[in-house]
């Protein structure tokens, strides 16, 4: 896992950090949804032989550190990724296709890193991102104060 793979004429270590959102990033990542999803994108990378060295699925969007062929380009794999997984998706969850009209689940863009040496912290941030998430979910709560009878109830 990460070693220097080699094919017939080359040797080669690409490894990504790739982030990726759904549209107008709905927090829709959750539940048997989420269970889905990444079934789909395991699928889908062993199509194109692309490894998944890490990956966590947030409620607002997915992080995977890949392991891609060199004669793939980033960009090919994504536009492969996310158009075969809308697909994929919205066949599985045919509800969601009133939420997203036109069959675009995913966003436009993504976040894409060369990972370099520095894998294992990579690795940790990965794994770590979905507790960050959650603790920035409960700093952002807020104590409100009903003018009429003066008493505190807590809404998100």
């Amino acid at each position: 896992m990460g070693e220097i793979k080699s094919s017939a004429h080359s040797k080669w270590r690409c490894q990504y950090h790739i982030v990726f959102a759904p549209k107008y990033r709905r927090k829709e990542i959750y539940g048997q949804l989420a269970t889905d999803i990444g079934q789909i994108l395991r699928k889908l990378c062993e199509q194109k032989k692309v490894e998944i060295l890490e990956a966590t699925a947030c409620p607002d969007h997915i992080h995977m550190l890949v392991c891609i062929p060199p004669h793939i380009s980033v960009s090919q794999f994504m536009g492969f990724l996310k158009g075969k997984s809308t697909l994929m998706i919205f066949d599985r969850h045919a509800n969601l296709k009133y939420k997203y009209g036109s069959r675009h689940f995913w966003s436009r863009g993504y976040y894409v890193d060369t990972v370099g040496r520095n894998k294992t912290a990579v690795q940790e941030y990965i794994q770590s991102q979905l507790e960050e998430d959650l603790m920035k979910d409960q700093i952002t709560l807020k104590e409100y104060t009903d003018p009429f009878t003066g008493s505190k109830n807590t809404k998100a």
